[in-house]
């Protein structure tokens, strides 16, 4: 896909009606990670093989490897900047990348705040306090993070896909969890 085939979608932050940021974090990991204007991809990809298993697919072979010297944290802030295209499965492979007991709720709300994604995850972890409601990251951010109202939200993720359904039957019995990083 070209520049201009790209310029035709809609970014996330279009979608949420808030400006665009360009991120400082974006340009740095599509260069060190080499996958330039496919980092979205490498980062669902990289995301995926540090536990955001639900998610798996078929990914591209020829992407750059994964680059372990980057935290997981930074790749899930990135997956939800609002300068990418919007693609709600980038937010959820983030929301089960950061329900890992590696994440550390302090440096990734120092992130959230740098690359302008508090609205993502205060969505998220308003969410989470219903089926993880003592969970990290979720928790710290419900306490600490400071709102930042965007005009729209009703285009992030429904709480229906950020959970596992198991077990549901026709009359409604069956277990909701929180879907969280495989360790």
């Amino acid at each position: 896909m070209n520049l201009r085939d790209q310029s035709s979608i809609p970014t996330l932050a279009r979608r949420l009606g808030d400006v665009p940021h360009v991120s400082g974090l974006a340009i740095r990991l599509a260069r060190a990670s080499g996958a330039g204007e496919r980092l979205p991809e490498w980062l669902m990809r990289v995301a995926v093989q540090r536990g955001a298993r639900h998610y798996d697919r078929d990914f591209d072979p020829a992407l750059p490897p994964d680059y372990p010297a980057i935290p997981d944290e930074e790749i899930a802030i990135a997956l939800c900047l609002e300068q990418h295209p919007y693609n709600l499965d980038q937010l959820r492979v983030a929301a089960q990348l950061l329900s890992s007991r590696r994440i550390d709720p302090a440096r990734l709300r120092h992130l959230a705040v740098q690359e302008r994604c508090e609205p993502v995850l205060l969505h998220i972890a308003t969410l989470a306090a219903k089926y993880a409601p003592n969970d990290e990251p979720w928790a710290s951010l419900r306490k600490n993070l400071q709102p930042r109202p965007v005009p729209r939200s009703d285009v992030l993720p429904h709480w229906t896909r950020l959970v596992s359904h198991t077990g549901l039957t026709r009359s409604g019995s069956g277990r909701t969890d929180w879907l969280r990083c495989d360790e």
